[in-house]
């Protein structure tokens, strides 16, 4: 199946340009959430490089993100760059765990292959992808079962009718 980043600027923009001030644009090297502002008419999610994957991580985030974070450049989260020490490394997980579930999700539903993210490349430890991966699957089972958030779950099913995916269930998601 073919995944071009111009596909999800397209879906996400007709979704949510006018009825929440949101556009999806490729950026350069690193990617960026952007509030409206005097300089942008537009809340502007930025990802990196015109890499699909990119694209699913930063949509995830924008999709968890309240109203007061989406205030707010990068949604006010703090981030420890690369080279993180084991206990810096662990709070960074607890973090992404929602939203990764969430990209988890929205590459599901493009058909897309999901990998966690443990973004640690030269930290004083090696991550443990699979307790990671497991723990972003049961955040993805609990989404399915309670509900999948809102923003989420119209990018989701705009995804399933545009790549013409199956349905989500637990079988789908396998470590």
């Amino acid at each position: 199946m073919r995944h071009d980043y111009n596909d999800l600027i397209v879906i996400f923009n007709r979704l949510f340009l006018e009825s929440l001030n949101t556009e999806l644009l490729l950026g350069g090297d690193e990617p960026i959430y952007l509030p409206a502002s005097s300089e942008r008419e537009h809340n502007q999610i930025i990802f990196a490089r015109g890499y699909f994957a990119s694209a699913m991580h930063e949509l995830a985030h924008w999709c968890i993100a309240g109203v007061e974070r989406r205030k707010l450049e990068d949604y006010g989260y703090w981030y420890e760059p690369d080279g993180r020490s084991e206990a810096i490394q662990a709070e960074f997980e607890k973090v992404e765990i929602k939203p990764q579930a969430i990209e988890w999700i929205l590459s599901a539903s493009c058909g897309f292959k999901f990998q966690v993210s443990c973004d640690n490349l030269s930290g004083d430890c090696e991550p443990d992808r699979v307790a990671f991966t497991l723990k972003v699957r049961e955040q993805v089972l609990t989404y399915l079962e309670c509900g999948i958030p809102e923003r989420a779950k119209m990018l989701s099913d705009a995804f399933l009718s545009h790549y013409k995916t199956t349905s989500l269930n637990s079988d789908v998601f396998h470590t």
